[in-house]
């Protein structure tokens, strides 16, 4: 157990490091197994090793999130498709994907990512541009009155403390009620629980809260499906498609694909593991298929 303690320590002090970001590289970090012990869930799994709930779930169908078998092995998704959209000529901003559940940070060339907790069913954030114009340690929460309307026992005020849902600190930002704050319910994260706001484990919000300064831009976007191409080959990771807002997942990524490709090269793609990957998404990262110079003319 001792040993297994460290190993978590090191692995969340390693991953509060900034990840540098490399000319022609768009796929990051690497995925480990882990061997269900008695009495594990993948609840508390998620928390353990800071990733997503849902993203747990999708790496590992199957398997009973609440009574997993001990000695099955299980894959803890750390891998990261970042594709060439998400790279800005900008030294500081934000992107956090709503149907992936996470939030990457982006620093003069270098990176970092966090699971989050998104909007509930009606109530995701809008996608667009929006800025940090406000920090709070220790914030007070003020419910609207769309919330204390669902639960009328919320009082008007809650006090920073550990009934307060945004936790120990809150970056506010400049449209709507919306915020990237952290929570008292660790096990939200990676799912769909919010009004609107972005929650964070408590240790990753605190990371956030200190690096970022006012005036940093956030752009919320609605991507299922990333795509990259890295060497010869082209990789994707889908996730689901959670408001269902793209009818034809396939032309879709075959567009973003030739959008990729210069006119020099042509490209092959293994369409029946792509239907596979379209039709379970598991947020892994997949080779689906290559590229390759086309043939002299001459």
């Amino acid at each position: 157990m001792g040993i297994f303690l460290f190993y978590i320590i090191l692995l969340h002090s390693q991953a509060l490091a900034l990840t540098p970001l490399k000319k022609n590289k768009f796929i990051y970090l690497e995925d480990f197994s882990y061997i269900i012990k008695e009495e594990d869930t993948l609840t508390d799994l998620a928390v353990t090793f800071k990733v997503g709930y849902q993203a747990l779930l999708l790496a590992n169908p199957g398997v009973d999130p609440w009574v997993p078998d001990p000695g099955t092995k299980i894959i803890i998704p750390k891998k990261i498709l970042i594709p060439p959209e998400f790279i800005l000529n900008q030294n500081r901003y934000i992107i956090i994907n709503l149907p992936e559940m996470r939030l990457y940070y982006f620093e003069r060339g270098k990176f970092k990512v966090f699971p989050i907790g998104v909007g509930d069913e009606g109530k995701l954030t809008p996608a667009g541009k929006y800025l940090i114009v406000r920090k709070k340690e220790k914030p007070t929460w003020y419910p609207p009155e769309s919330i204390r309307a669902e639960d009328p026992t919320l009082p008007e005020v809650v006090p920073p403390g550990p009934e307060n849902p945004m936790g120990d600190y809150a970056l506010y930002l400049d449209r709507g009620l919306y915020a990237i704050h952290g929570t008292n319910k660790p096990y939200s994260i990676g799912r769909r629980t919010t009004h609107g706001c972005f929650r964070l484990y408590p240790e990753d919000i605190e990371y956030v809260y200190k690096k970022v300064p006012l005036k940093t831009p956030v752009y919320v976007i609605y991507e299922p499906y990333k795509v990259a191409i890295e060497g010869k080959s082209i990789y994707l990771q889908a996730f689901p498609d959670i408001e269902n807002k793209i009818k034809n997942p396939l032309p879709y990524i075959l567009q973003k694909i030739e959008a990729l490709i210069s006119k020099d090269f042509t490209y092959k793609i293994d369409l029946l593991k792509l239907d596979k990957i379209l039709e379970n998404p598991d947020g892994l990262v997949h080779k689906i298929g290559t590229v390759k110079r086309k043939a002299s003319s001459f």
